[in-house]
C-alpha cells in the first residue's frame, strides 16, 4: 500500500487515493478539513526529493500555476516545500483527459474541437499575458470536465518568458508529437511554440490521427522540422475550408508565419465559429524539389524510444544532439565523397564521352551504392509505381546517350504502389462514406451489423481503420449499422378477449395495438376481438414492438343496398333535389340538381332492419318535400317487394335496388 494513503499532510490534507502517476510525482485525491474540499495533491517522488534539477522544475510548476487564475487553468491552493516531502495543492478535477476524450470518441465533430479549441486558447492566452509559456502542451495535459469546460494543467516545464531570454538548448522538452520544431532545434521558444501544439491538438481531434506518426521517437522529431503534414480535409472531407486553414497556420514550420499570439488565432477561430462559411488567406510552406544523391552516406542515426505519454517530466536525452551529429558526419561524408569527384579530374581521369549505361528496372540502391566508374551524379525523384520499391523505373539521359564521364544522371525510383490514407468515415452516412472512400481509390464493400451506438444506415467502423495507410485500390470493409437488433416473440392470442384487455396483453407482450376496425355481426359481441392481424398460434412469432390490428364486434348487424330512382321530366320545378328517408328520417340528399335532364340517381342505405320502407321525395324549395315514390325493400336481398308513385301526376317509375352487405 501506498505510504501516503490514508495519512494527513500538515495536519489538514488527508490522503484518499492515487489518481495519478507522472516521472518526477504523484497525484493525490485528498479531502481539505479546513476548507472542507476535495483537492489534487502532488507530491514530489521520493527518489528525486534530493536532486536539484527535479526539485528546481517542481517549484517551477507551482510558481508557474501561482501566478495564474483563470476558468481554463487548474488553481494552486497551497505549496510545500519541506525538507522531507514537497508538493503542490491544486484544484481536484473530476474528469478525463483530452487524449481520453479523443479515444474514446474518434474523430470529433468539427464544432467541438472549435470549442476546445477556443478554451485552451483563452487559458494559454492568460498564461502568455503572464509572461509565462507553456513549452508542453498535448491532450494528456488538457483535461475536460463533465460539463465540458477545459482545463490547462501541468505546467511543470513552463519557462517566464520575459524573465528569461534563453531556453534549455541541450533538451527538446515536450512530447515530441506535438512540440513545435523550433523546440526541436533546441532554439529560443516563445508564445508561438504553444500555437504550434494546439494546431497540432486540433488537427488530431478533426482527423483522428496525428499528423506525423513514425517507430522511433527520433524519426517523429525529424518529421517535424522536414515534413508536411497531409491536408485535414484529405483525411475528412467534412472539415470545412476556413478550420483547415486556422489549423495548417498554426503549424507553420517557420514561427514567423504562424499567428503571433494565442489572441489573434482566438480571434480566426471565434470569427469562423459565427461563420463557418468564411475562409482565410494563410500561406502554405512546402519544398517540392526532389532529393539529390551524391554517392552513399554510411552514417547512422541514433535511435530513441518514444517517451510515456504521462512520463513526460522524466528528463529525456534530446533529439537534437544526434540530429546535429548526423548532419556533422553527413557533411565530412559529402566533402570526402565530393573529393573522390574531382581529386581524378585534377590528375588527367579522361572525359570522353560514352554510352549511357541502362538502370531502369535495377535496384537503386545497388546502382547507387556500387561502383560507379563513370563518376555520374545521381539526382533521385521518389514516385509512387505499381514496380516493388526502390526499383528504378525512369532515366534522364536514356540508356546508349552518349555522356561525359561526372554527368548527372536523373533517376525516377518507385516507392512502391501508392499509399492512401484510409478517410475515418465512421459515424458517417453509409452513402456519403462510400462516395468518400471511393473518390481516395479504394475498393468498398458493405456489411450490415447491429449496432445499439450508431444510428441505422451510418458506418460502425472500417476495415482498415480510418487513418491507417493503405495502397491503392485496397478492398475496404465498410460495417454499416443495420439498428438496434430486433428480438423475436410469439405472438399473444387475443381473440375473444375484450377490447381493453386486449390491448393489455398486447402491450404486456412487448407490441403495439394498431388500427382498430369494426366488425357488424349479430354473432360478434359488441366490444370484443373477432379477429387480429397477424394472427397468433403455433409458435408464430414477430418483431418486438410490431404492431397488431384488432377487429372488434358491434353485436348488431347492419345491411347495406343501393336503390337506383328514374327520375320525371315533368316535376313542376326543372332545378331541386332529391332525397331518400327511412323510417321517416333523411338519410341521404343530393344537393341540388337539374331533374328534368337526369335520368336517375342512386342512393347507399344501411339499415340494421330486415325490411324497411324507404320514400324517394322531391323539393323545390327550402324546407318543402313532395313525395315521389315509396319502396318496401327486404334489406338482407336487396329485393323491391313494392313501389308505390305517390304523386300521380307524373309517370309511374319502378326502380331497382341492389344488395352490397
Amino acid at each position: 500500500m501506498d505510504k501516503f494513503v490514508g495519512k494527513r499532510l500538515d495536519g489538514r490534507y488527508e490522503i484518499k487515493e492515487i489518481i495519478g502517476v507522472g516521472g518526477m510525482a504523484v497525484v493525490y485525491k485528498a479531502y481539505d478539513s479546513i476548507e472542507d474540499r476535495i483537492v489534487a495533491i502532488k507530491i514530489l517522488k521520493e527518489e528525486f526529493a534530493s536532486n536539484e534539477e527535479f526539485q528546481r522544475r517542481f517549484k517551477n510548476e507551482s510558481k508557474a500555476i501561482a501566478v495564474l487564475s483563470h476558468p481554463n487553468i487548474v488553481k494552486v491552493f497551497d505549496v510545500s516545500f519541506g525538507d522531507l516531502i514537497q508538493y503542490i495543492v491544486m484544484e481536484y478535477i473530476d474528469g478525463i483527459t483530452l487524449k481520453e476524450y479523443i479515444e474514446r470518441n474518434g474523430v470529433l465533430p468539427w464544432s467541438d474541437a472549435v470549442n476546445i479549441s477556443i478554451q485552451i486558447l483563452r487559458g494559454l492566452q492568460h498564461a502568455h499575458d503572464k509572461g509565462i509559456v507553456h513549452r508542453d502542451v498535448k491532450p494528456q495535459n488538457i483535461m475536460i470536465l463533465a460539463d465540458n469546460t477545459v482545463k490547462v494543467t501541468d505546467f511543470g516545464i513552463a519557462r517566464f518568458a520575459r524573465n528569461e531570454s534563453k531556453t534549455i538548448t541541450d533538451k527538446a522538452i515536450g512530447s515530441v508529437h506535438y512540440i513545435s520544431p523550433e523546440q526541436v532545434k533546441g532554439e529560443l521558444t516563445d508564445e508561438k511554440a504553444d500555437i504550434y501544439s494546439v494546431g497540432v491538438i486540433m488537427y488530431e481531434m478533426i482527423t483522428g490521427t496525428l499528423p506525423f506518426e513514425a517507430e522511433s521517437a527520433i524519426s517523429v522529431a525529424m518529421m517535424q522540422l522536414q515534413a508536411e503534414p497531409k491536408l485535414p480535409t484529405h483525411l475528412n472531407p467534412l472539415i470545412p475550408l476556413g478550420l483547415e486553414q486556422i489549423t495548417m497556420k498554426a503549424m507553420q514550420k517557420d514561427a514567423a508565419n504562424r499567428y503571433k499570439t494565442a489572441a489573434e488565432m482566438l480571434h480566426d477561430l471565434e470569427q469562423f465559429k459565427r461563420d463557418p462559411e468564411m475562409t482565410f488567406k494563410p500561406t502554405y510552406f512546402v519544398d517540392d524539389s526532389p532529393t539529390r544523391h551524391i554517392g552513399s552516406l554510411n552514417y547512422n542515426l541514433p535511435e530513441e524510444s518514444e517517451p510515456d505519454a504521462e512520463d513526460d517530466q522524466t528528463p529525456q536525452r534530446a533529439p537534437i544532439v544526434p540530429i546535429l551529429t548526423g548532419v556533422a558526419v553527413a557533411f565530412v561524408a559529402a566533402v570526402i565523397v565530393l573529393g573522390l569527384i574531382f581529386i581524378p579530374r585534377l590528375f588527367g581521369k579522361t572525359s570522353g564521352e560514352f554510352d549511357c549505361p541502362n538502370y531502369v528496372g535495377q535496384n537503386y540502391e545497388t546502382v547507387t551504392k556500387g561502383e560507379n566508374k563513370e563518376d555520374f551524379v545521381f539526382e533521385v525523384e521518389w514516385v509512387e509505381n505499381d514496380t516493388p520499391a526502390n526499383q528504378i523505373v525512369e532515366q534522364t539521359p536514356k540508356a546508349g546517350r552518349k555522356v561525359k564521364s561526372g554527368a548527372t544522371v536523373k533517376l525516377k525510383v518507385s516507392k512502391g504502389p501508392a499509399v492512401v490514407v484510409v478517410p475515418v468515415v465512421a459515424n458517417y452516412d453509409a452513402t456519403k462514406a462510400k462516395a468518400v472512400l471511393e473518390n481516395e481509390g479504394f475498393t468498398v464493400i458493405s456489411v450490415q451489423e447491429n449496432s445499439e451506438e450508431v444510428a441505422e444506415n451510418c458506418v460502425i467502423r472500417t476495415e482498415p481503420a480510418g487513418g491507417s495507410n493503405m495502397p491503392h485500390g485496397t478492398e475496404v470493409k465498410m460495417y454499416v449499422s443495420a439498428g438496434t437488433p430486433t428480438e423475436y416473440i410469439e405472438i399473444p392470442d387475443v381473440k375473444g378477449c375484450s377490447l381493453e384487455d386486449a390491448k393489455k396483453l398486447i402491450e404486456q407482450n412487448g407490441f403495439t395495438v394498431g388500427n382498430i376496425s369494426e366488425v357488424s355481426s349479430e354473432a360478434a359481441m359488441k366490444g370484443y376481438v373477432v379477429s387480429q392481424s397477424p394472427s397468433s398460434g403455433s409458435g408464430k412469432t414477430a418483431g418486438k414492438g410490431t404492431a397488431i390490428n384488432l377487429s372488434v364486434g358491434t353485436g348488431v348487424m347492419v345491411y347495406k343496398f343501393t336503390i337506383s330512382v328514374p327520375l320525371p321530366d315533368n316535376y313542376i320545378s326543372q332545378y331541386g333535389t332529391v332525397s331518400a328517408w327511412v323510417d321517416n328520417a333523411r338519410v341521404k340528399e343530393t344537393g341540388k340538381i337539374d331533374i328534368w335532364s337526369s335520368t336517375n340517381t342512386s342512393f347507399n342505405i344501411e339499415t340494421s332492419k330486415k325490411s324497411v320502407r324507404v320514400v324517394i321525395k322531391l323539393s323545390h324549395k327550402e324546407n318543402s318535400y313532395d313525395d315521389y315514390v315509396t319502396y318496401t325493400v327486404d334489406a338482407t336481398t336487396g329485393k323491391i317487394n313494392e313501389s308505390q308513385t305517390i304523386i300521380h301526376a307524373y309517370p309511374e317509375y319502378e326502380g331497382t335496388v341492389s344488395a352490397t352487405n
